[in-house]
């Protein structure tokens, strides 16, 4: 006899693959979306990268800077702003409210405005780490924390543009809106932590960012991003491990964060 699959069973996976995909189209269709996301990541990392190491050899520390440069831009103009902006087009055009009509879960219809961001992000980083690495830059330390940085810095901007969102009117709107995550997340820069006086480094380190640029220096040097100095000796592999509890906390505490405000205030509709 043969079994058939109720749609219950059946349509689990298929709405958010569907969804996409349709996502997808739409971001490639934006020519802005499509630069910032492919152009403009890559060309201001790899710049800074050949910059520094224009008269030396390329060392860990340009590699953790370049990283953390990467990955910053992705986040926020890739992941972030992506998904802000295009969920909010989607509610102002009554898209979201029709879909939750379908087969699709709540979930997958946020979730899949941050798979088209998610997959360039991905993407340019491993364009950049491929140049990196494959020009002679000595070898990462921690593979394990580099990921951590990558793929949490995805889920926790794509949640924090969601919650955004519920305060963003229009796609237009986005570009005010956005500003205070964009700048909060600056601080998180290793760079402007390093020359902040003591209480304000403790503060800046506490910010979405900076859990990333922790992780990210920790996995590509051995060090840390704040506080370390040339004759520093890198940890080695088991010995990061050990300091990657603090940015880890800070990150999963921020992804609940933003959970728990997108579950409270994201709106499926301009109406009300």
């Amino acid at each position: 006899m043969k079994t058939t699959t109720t749609p219950a069973e059946g349509f689990r996976r298929r709405p958010l693959t569907a969804l996409a995909k349709a996502e997808y189209l739409q971001f490639r269709r934006n020519k802005t979306l499509v630069g910032m996301g492919i152009f403009l990541p890559v060309g201001i990392s790899l710049t800074i990268y050949f910059v520094a190491t224009r008269d030396q050899a390329p060392t860990t520390a340009t590699a953790a800077t370049t990283l953390e440069v990467i990955a910053l831009v992705t986040v926020l103009f890739v992941q972030y702003y992506s998904v802000l902006s295009m969920v909010t087009t989607r509610r102002g055009e009554g898209v979201l409210r029709r879909l939750r009509t379908g087969e699709a879960a709540d979930w997958q219809i946020q979730t899949a405005p941050a798979v088209p961001g998610a997959l360039i992000t991905l993407a340019s980083t491993v364009v950049v780490a491929a140049v990196i690495y494959g020009t002679g830059t000595p070898a990462p330390v921690n593979l394990v924390a580099i990921a951590l940085a990558v793929v949490g810095g995805i889920v926790l901007f794509a949640l924090l543009a969601l919650a955004t969102s519920a305060v963003t009117k229009n796609a237009e709107a986005a570009q005010i809106t956005s500003l205070p995550v964009n700048a909060v997340a600056m601080l998180g820069l290793g760079s402007i932590r390093n020359v902040l006086p003591d209480s304000f480094a403790e503060l800046a380190s506490r910010t979405p960012f900076a859990a990333i640029s922790d992780l990210m220096y920790l996995g590509a040097s051995g060090k840390p991003a704040v506080g370390a100095t040339p004759d520093m000796a890198p940890l080695d592999f088991a010995g990061t491990f050990g300091q990657l509890g603090r940015p880890f906390a800070t990150l999963v505490a921020w992804v609940v964060l933003a959970f728990f405000l997108t579950h409270q205030s994201f709106r499926w509709d301009d109406r009300g």
